[in-house]
């Protein structure tokens, strides 16, 4: 029997952290237009992926973090899924607030501190290996494949 889990908006995570930070997993807060600025124009993973995508994606996945300095957005993670299997996509904190330890926070609040906690993850990451590794990411296992999108 699959586990209940809440709805994204139950949630209601929201957690200071040090130097004015919060995290917030509510998803009304998102601030899309500064998350799709930085996907699109400033990642190697989506660089011009469409805001109304972004949007959507943020419509669609099962918890989003958003990492705050006052009001200004400056780090996401959103996750897709359900209770046996969870994606974590688009993480991020922008360059000038990095090296502060943010990141493993954000990281944190999605995974460990979350609904899914006990849920398998998965992730696509060409850095910040060593990040993920203390959520125990390892490398790819020999079960691991992958369909990349294809070119229309």
């Amino acid at each position: 029997v699959p586990r209940r889990i809440p709805p994204p908006d139950a949630l209601g995570v929201r957690r200071e952290l040090p130097g004015g930070f919060e995290l917030d997993d509510d998803a009304a807060r998102v601030d899309v237009d500064a998350v799709h600025d930085f996907i699109a124009n400033h990642s190697y993973w989506a660089p011009g992926r469409p805001r109304e995508v972004m949007e959507e994606f943020v419509r669609a996945a099962i918890r989003v973090v958003g990492l705050y300095h006052g009001e200004r957005q400056v780090g996401f993670a959103r996750a897709i899924g359900d209770s046996h299997f969870v994606y974590l996509a688009d993480v991020y904190v922008l360059p000038e607030y990095r090296g502060r330890g943010l990141g493993v926070e954000l990281v944190s609040e999605m995974i460990e501190n979350g609904p899914y906690a006990d849920t398998r993850w998965l992730l696509h990451t060409a850095d910040a290996h060593q990040l993920y590794a203390k959520f125990g990411f390892g490398p790819p296992s020999e079960r691991v494949m992958e369909r990349p999108r294809r070119d229309p």
